[in-house]
């Protein structure tokens, strides 16, 4: 890189707008859509699709919702022009669905490309030309006076043609290819021509197309310039608008956003933003853009999957996992402060009600997507995350203070295996943590059963301690009171709750003990699940006093403490 990049890469100029009203406008109603997947997306693939493929991807496109497709480059590439000429001979246009094909001005490749849709009942020639002052110079050695003249002659030449085939609604495209680098007056010289030279009016309305070949400036600039035709092209109710934002810069979906503010009534992408460089539009983002602003888009997305796995089959390019919406993890956090919120906005969230969801822009549910990859837990998590998963797959709802506890187990065991925990992991991490008998360290207790007697203030223990069976006896106010007196440990109790861990005839029952040991500082919480209730408030006392018992003793690693979790 040079130092002083200014030399070399001049920016833009700015636009001179002097009652520029696009920034206080709002988006309230969905563009005209052209997918121009089957084309421009096309021509940027390693292989181009075959016509099965093209086949594929253009039935997705109408069942998505597309009422314009960009099918080929007819007068460039035979496979196109075949597939064309399928549609139209085995009459697989919908009836409110137009297709689109693309063409060079030149006299031979427009006359292939009318060929090309003999028959069509409605079609839109995309006609181009370069217009910016490095194309004319270095390209095509014209001035301004003579490209305006090759547009002249080339729209009529189109003209006469589709005059000759009445049967087919005809539609012109135009486009000063590189408009965003385009002085504007030559660019609106060059559209005015073209619109003469077609007779545009109330039965010949024609879209007038205005590319961001290459991305060169920031997009409000870009906006500066939409709004600056949207106010001179005339006659402006016979003319739609359109935009064809490429991504160099990164700021595509930025640049269709504000060109629709300034004027623009219709944008062409491709799905996911598939295109020649750094891409096109991405159709996808901008229409659920304006859905989480309460604008429907006119375009289905409510499977997003489906969508995402049709364009990777055509295309056989992979979707990022974390592009916008459809990526597989753009639902998922590892973060512990975004699980935390995720978790309190869940639980917070009113249904009937507007949705607020913390970190959740959109309803995955909107997109066909399920809650199940939403929080998932790695070494950047925290207890919110691991809480959430836990009650979303098992039922089991801790108590704040054990997730604190248990979050520091999870912890450590994730930064042992350096991976991502899954929730079964999860779960068998929770098992051997406080439903299992501690490996290693001597005197700990096995839970066999229990009888209870005097209204549950006396109590017989059957129990395991290091391979002897015993029966300990207790007496207390309750079962747990008599239990603690049965362990003959100096324990303190200092919480209990119990609840379900679901609904119906099977669900078990979940008893959290929270107690303390004289000589050890904190608490520690023990757990016991058992369709008994008093069974499972019997195994949470268990299970918290050998916990306890194990502080005194404690492993020095995680494989130690969990080998079975860890292997």
């Amino acid at each position: 890189m040079i130092a002083q990049p200014s030399r070399k890469y001049p920016a833009a100029a700015p636009i001179a707008l002097t009652e520029r009203r696009w920034p206080a406008n709002t988006l309230s109603r969905a563009p005209q859509w052209l997918s121009t997947d089957l084309r421009d997306g096309n021509q940027a693939l390693f292989e181009p699709m075959n016509g099965a493929r093209k086949m594929k991807l253009f039935q997705e496109l109408v069942r998505i919702g597309f009422k314009q497709i960009e099918v080929g480059f007819p007068a460039a590439s035979q496979t196109d022009y075949d597939f064309v000429r399928r549609l139209i001979d085995e009459d697989l246009i919908p009836e409110d669905v137009t297709l689109m094909v693309m063409t060079q001005s030149r006299p031979d490749l427009i006359a292939r490309t009318v060929q090309a849709l003999r028959g069509a009942p409605r079609a839109i020639v995309h006609l181009y030309n370069a217009t910016a002052p490095v194309w004319r110079r270095v390209v095509f050695g014209m001035n301004v006076t003579q490209m305006l003249a090759f547009v002249h002659a080339h729209v009529s030449h189109l003209k006469h043609l589709t005059d000759a085939q009445p049967e087919t609604q005809w539609t012109l495209q135009y486009s000063p290819e590189t408009f965003s680098a385009t002085e504007l007056d030559v660019s609106l010289k060059a559209c005015q021509t073209a619109l003469a030279a077609w007779g545009v009016g109330p039965q010949r309305p024609v879209i007038i197309n205005l590319p961001t070949t290459v991305e060169n400036a920031t997009p409000n600039r870009f906006a500066d310039q939409v709004e600056w035709m949207h106010q001179h092209l005339v006659p402006r109710e016979h003319i739609v608008l359109s935009v064809h934002p490429h991504n160099d810069r990164g700021t595509g979906v930025a640049a269709a956003e504000l060109a629709l503010l300034a004027g623009a009534e219709r944008v062409e992408g491709c799905l996911f933003g598939n295109g020649e460089r750094s891409g096109n539009l991405d159709l996808v983002t901008v229409a659920l853009n304006l859905y989480t602003q309460g604008v429907h888009p006119g375009l289905d997305f409510s499977d997003i999957g489906a969508v995402a796995r049709a364009a990777e089959e055509c295309t056989g390019l992979p979707i990022h996992p974390r592009h916008p919406y459809a990526g597989d993890l753009v639902f998922t956090s590892f973060s512990g402060s975004h699980q935390d919120a995720i978790k309190k906005g869940f639980a917070a969230h009113d249904s009937a009600g507007p949705w607020q969801v913390p970190y959740l822009p959109i309803d995955p549910a909107d997109l066909g997507r399920s809650y199940d990859g939403i929080v998932r837990v790695n070494s950047q998590s925290g207890k919110g995350g691991i809480a959430y998963l836990l009650e979303r797959e098992r039922g089991i709802v801790m108590p704040r203070r054990m997730q604190v506890e248990f979050s520091a187990v999870v912890q450590r065991a994730a930064d042992a295996s350096e991976a991502e925990m899954s929730g079964a992991t999860l779960w068998a991490l929770f098992q051997a943590t406080y439903l299992q008998q501690p490996q290693g360290v001597p005197g700990m207790v096995t839970y066999g059963d229990h009888r209870l007697a005097g209204d549950g203030q006396h109590i017989e223990i059957d129990v395991a301690i290091d391979g002897q069976r015993l029966t300990l006896q207790g007496q207390g106010n309750g079962p747990i009171d008599a239990a603690v007196d049965a362990l003959g440990l100096p324990l303190r109790i200092h919480g209990y709750e119990e609840r379900a861990t679901g609904s119906g005839s099977g669900a078990q029952a979940l008893a959290i003990v929270e107690a303390g040991m004289d000589g050890l500082p904190g608490a520690t919480f023990g757990v016991g699940l058992h369709y008994n209730i008093v069974t499972a408030s019997v195994q949470a006392m268990v299970s918290a006093a050998n916990r306890l018992r194990q502080r005194r003793q404690p492993p020095q690693t995680a494989a130690q403490a969990h080998p079975q979790v860890m292997a």
